[in-house]
């Protein structure tokens, strides 16, 4: 049998820049988060946004990031990373 079509991962820039400003530990925990998305996107403390198409927040620690999932072209958009205060929500 073969094996589903992988999914794509695309980064967007801004989330790349902001992953250098963060504490290294938080980055590469983050980052592994992210590669994580590959083997399954749906994997994880992630919550699909209210009133958005496709678009999906995972948690971690105190970060949250953003992406939009395209299941037909298995597609990831990681498009916004931020860190969760009092105020971010």
């Amino acid at each position: 049998m073969p094996s589903p079509e992988p999914w794509i991962l695309q980064i967007d820039p801004g989330v790349l820049r902001k992953l250098k400003e963060i504490p290294k530990g938080d980055a590469k925990r983050i980052l592994r988060a992210i590669k994580g998305l590959l083997l399954n996107p749906y994997y994880g403390d992630i919550q699909k946004m209210k009133g958005q198409e496709n678009v999906w927040r995972r948690r971690i620690g105190s970060y949250r990031f953003f992406c939009k999932l395209f299941a037909s072209e298995r597609i990831i958009l990681v498009f916004h990373l931020e860190r969760r205060t009092s105020t971010t929500y």
